[in-house]
């Protein structure tokens, strides 16, 4: 016969036979071996946490990539485009009328202005890719052979006179089997002129097109090693992009998405995830006149290389818009430009391409608004932070990260000086450095300073 309720509600269940009873206020129960064993569990995902996600190193991202058909680069080339932006923007009332298009008030475009003239005389371009895959074109294997070879040795003059543009680097074809073969002589051929005839650049940085599978990308893994060996050069020194321009990289036949696993097939191999906008769009019938960065579409897929890449260290690119600003389109292709640029930014897609000289201007306009725009609050919210006052808004440790990585960012690009950020914020650059990455020493690089 069941017993009666007492109607004191549950009841707490009795110990059982042989179980060992609570441990007194301040001892804790787990043992040594409890714990050796907890460890020895998690191992393995701990050598994957520091293995395959290390976070970002710290160093500058570039805003923008040029474009340039290969055999179009000489020395001057950087500030050939610079000259003609600056003569774009002057042509029709300054930077100060291109700030007022985008909607920048007086204010705000007196602070812009003349920080994007002195950025198109001093550093018009910050990454360049030479171009042998669209830009280029099959010319015969003669031809792209020559202007590989002359293309590293252009590089290497530009390098020695310091007109080089602080990242640079080729595109070579793709691998599916019919450019295989010429892709990869172009970059065997680049790669070894150049390390015959200097020092690698610092910034040497190779582009790795219309990916499809991880196979191709464990391939050119192997390319890049080999010719580390070949030159004796430091395991790891030749890292690359992959181009996201084809949905199989997207979501594979198998219904994953091959993309998350590329990181992690080559850890440390790949420096950047670029998406492709006109190529990727193709691809999914989207007809020319529909086909943008924001299509969403566009979207869809840089939202999962968002998600394949957090973590990791692997920077992210937008892509380009082809509505150039040239004849009677120039207003209104700088209102698009500004618009996709801040778009992006706003998405946590901190690069794009560019693909004109005359889109310069309203790239560094862009995004020198949207740090300047951002740099008040976030720079008082970061005080607080360090001095542990109290504000508004309670941060967290992740997101006094996210703050000092936002105005880092804009210094590194040329919109905020670092003064600017010790008078609002009270930290100097080593200190917002190790603020936006723990895992770093607190004093900054040369190129996290510059």
């Amino acid at each position: 016969m069941a017993a009666a309720s007492t109607g004191a509600g549950p009841q707490a269940p009795s110990l059982r036979q042989g179980q060992p009873r609570s441990q007194s206020p301040g001892t804790p129960a787990l043992s040594g071996a409890d714990l050796a064993r907890i460890d020895a569990q998690l191992a393995d995902s701990d050598r994957l946490l520091e293995r395959n996600y290390p976070g970002d190193d710290g160093s500058r991202q570039p805003v923008h990539t040029v474009y340039v058909p290969a055999d179009r680069f000489t020395p001057e080339f950087a500030a050939d485009w610079g000259a003609e932006a600056l003569a774009a923007a002057d042509a029709r009332g300054g930077i100060e009328s291109l700030c007022a298009l985008q909607g920048q008030g007086t204010e705000l475009a007196a602070a812009v202005a003349p920080r994007v003239r002195a950025k198109l005389a001093r550093e018009p371009i910050e990454d360049l890719r030479l171009d042998f895959e669209d830009g280029f074109g099959d010319r015969g294997d003669d031809a792209e052979d020559a202007a590989a070879v002359a293309a590293a040795s252009a590089v290497a003059a530009a390098v020695a006179a310091g007109t080089a543009p602080p990242f640079i680097g080729i595109r070579f074809k793709c691998f599916e089997a019919a450019t295989r073969a010429r892709g990869l002589r172009t970059l065997d051929l680049f790669v070894s002129q150049l390390a015959a005839a200097s020092d690698l650049p610092d910034g040497l940085i190779l582009t790795l097109p219309k990916v499809t599978t991880v196979a191709q990308v464990e391939a050119m893994d192997f390319a890049v090693s080999r010719l580390e060996e070949v030159h004796s050069l430091p395991a790891g020194r030749l890292r690359f992009e992959v181009q996201v321009e084809t949905p199989q990289l997207i979501l594979g036949p198998d219904g994953t998405s091959p993309v998350a696993r590329l990181p992690h097939a080559v850890p440390g191999r790949i420096s950047g995830l670029h998406y492709g906008t006109y190529d990727y769009s193709a691809s999914l019938q989207i007809s020319a006149e529909y086909q943008s960065m924001e299509h969403p579409v566009a979207d869809f897929a840089k939202e999962v290389m968002q998600l394949a890449a957090a973590g990791t260290g692997i920077r992210l690119s937008d892509g380009s818009t082809n509505i150039l600003p040239v004849g009677d389109n120039v207003e209104q292709a700088w209102q698009l430009h500004g618009r996709l640029v801040r778009r992006s930014l706003e998405r946590g897609y901190y690069q794009g391409w560019d693909l004109h000289p005359a889109q310069l201007p309203s790239r560094f306009a862009a995004t020198y608004a949207f740090y300047r725009q951002g740099l008040p609050a976030a720079a008082s919210r970061l005080r607080n932070y360090v001095e542990q006052t109290g504000g508004s808004v309670l941060d967290e440790p992740a997101t006094a990260r996210a703050l000092a990585a936002f105005v880092l960012r804009g210094v590194q690009c040329g919109a905020v000086g670092a003064d600017e950020v010790l008078a609002l914020a009270g930290v100097g650059l080593p200190q917002l450095t190790a603020l936006a990455h723990p895992r770093l020493a607190a004093s900054p690089t040369p190129e996290q300073a510059s």
